[in-house]
């Protein structure tokens, strides 16, 4: 049961005139009882009028998933099979990361009717935001009294990463139909597929005169080439500690999302066959044998869910798992941070057992505000933060060069340059016909 602040209003609001009038008539206790008892009844009359809130069908239509940062609408269906007018004020309890439009909802069923009640939902945290109850306060026609219950209605919307950096694809797209021969610029290089022959033209490289061609022609004859298909591309995501660090109010793991689906989203379209490994010291998702559409869907369902574990990353098991998705020469792009030689010994220590066997690229994301502070130097307080910020950016400096040093490339950018500049690798490494 709740009451209203009618209720207590009625009771402060008949406080004066009755002590007024009984002390007139000399019985101010008895008449004060009297309008007490009044009101009590009245509370009763209307608490037992009200409609009962167990009375109630509940019926969901929530969509599947969204994407972070989008609005979707969850229609709750009030079905009434009760004999009186229902009036209610509904709260649906979905967790304060969904982002509710809002939390109660006031609703007039009639007997037999049914009536829905939305709410708009924008949720600003990924993974899945879930209600499990409803709340029904079921008010008398007085609206002094209401009786009141909790229902279960278990709903569930998948908030997947926002796939911002797509806004990048277009322009590494045309870059890639370049190296791909779709337009007239033609490339030709070690570890490429032959395309066509056409006529030479001058400035083209001899080394790609077909002389055989040649001597079946009167004209003189070239190769063109194009990048190899149908290669293997590993990203192995670190989900552990380090990733939960948040950079320009983003979390690392979600910038290391946005380059994988970037680099995801090029590489299928080049032919090239994607796999994506969540790992810390468990296997956290996995997608495998994707391609197309489908590649990017079961990537942006793998990682939703995921936050970081506030545990070391084991990169002794990495290449195992890669081993696992393929033992051809790969493009394996690990997802990590690279602030410190400390943190990073174990992936240094690592690194030459992959380079024997497969390309490696290591994607960290820094933090803009690091490169600003060293650069600050107008009192005592920013120099010292200069010389920290310096002695952040030398600490890179010195696992980026162990890490070239053992054959491995490394990109590194802020949340927003970063997903381009693994793309553009992917493309220089295409070009170059590493790849």
């Amino acid at each position: 049961m709740a009451v209203s602040g009618r209720f207590v209003a009625l009771l402060a609001l008949g406080v004066v005139p009755v002590v007024l009038l009984g002390e007139l008539a000399g019985r101010a206790l008895e008449t004060l009882l009297v309008w007490i008892a009044l009101g009590i009844a009245l509370l009763v009359l209307d608490l037992l009028s009200a409609a009962s809130p167990r009375a109630v069908r509940l019926e969901r239509s929530i969509p599947g998933r969204l994407r972070l940062g989008e609005t979707a609408p969850s229609i709750l269906y009030l079905t009434h099979t009760g004999r009186r007018m229902l009036r209610a004020v509904v709260r649906d309890a979905w967790q304060p990361s969904a982002g509710a439009s809002t939390t109660r909802s006031r609703v007039d069923v009639p007997p037999g009717e049914r009536r829905a009640v939305t709410v708009q939902l924008t949720p600003f945290r990924r993974g899945e935001r879930r209600t499990e109850r409803v709340t029904i306060r079921s008010w008398g026609p007085l609206g002094l009294a209401a009786r009141q219950a909790t229902l279960l209605s278990p709903g569930r919307i998948r908030v997947l990463p926002p796939f911002n950096s797509r806004k990048h694809l277009p322009s590494r797209l045309a870059r890639l139909r370049e190296l791909d021969g779709r337009t007239s610029v033609m490339i030709r290089g070690q570890g490429t597929e032959f395309d066509s022959l056409r006529e030479y033209v001058r400035g083209d490289d001899v080394r790609s005169i077909d002389w055989r061609a040649t001597a079946r022609h009167s004209d003189v004859m070239v190769r063109t080439w194009r990048p190899e298909r149908d290669r293997r591309v590993v990203v192995v995501i670190d989900t552990g500690r380090t990733q939960a660090a948040r950079i320009d109010d983003e979390p690392r793991l979600d910038t290391a999302f946005e380059s994988a689906l970037l680099l995801a989203a090029l590489a299928t379209r080049a032919g090239d066959r994607v796999d994506l490994v969540l790992y810390d010291r468990r296997l956290r998702g996995r997608v495998h044998g994707a391609s197309g559409p489908a590649l990017l869907a079961g990537m942006v369902d793998a990682m939703a869910p995921v936050e970081p574990e506030l545990i070391e990353m084991d990169w002794t098991a990495v290449p195992g798992l890669v081993r696992q998705v393929t033992t051809q020469r790969s493009l394996v792009v690990l997802c990590t941070s690279i602030d410190s030689p400390g943190s990073a010994r174990e992936l240094m220590a690592m690194v030459p057992e992959l380079t024997k066997n497969h390309l490696v690229v290591v994607s960290s994301v820094t933090d803009p505000d690091v490169l600003a502070a060293s650069l600050e130097r107008g009192d005592r307080e920013q120099v010292y933060r200069a010389a920290s910020a310096e002695r952040a950016l030398l600490d890179t400096a010195r696992v980026t060069s162990v890490l070239h040093r053992y054959g491995a490339d490394v990109v590194t950018g802020s949340p927003a340059e970063l997903p381009p500049a693994l793309a553009d690798r992917y493309l220089a490494l295409k070009a170059a016909g590493r790849l």
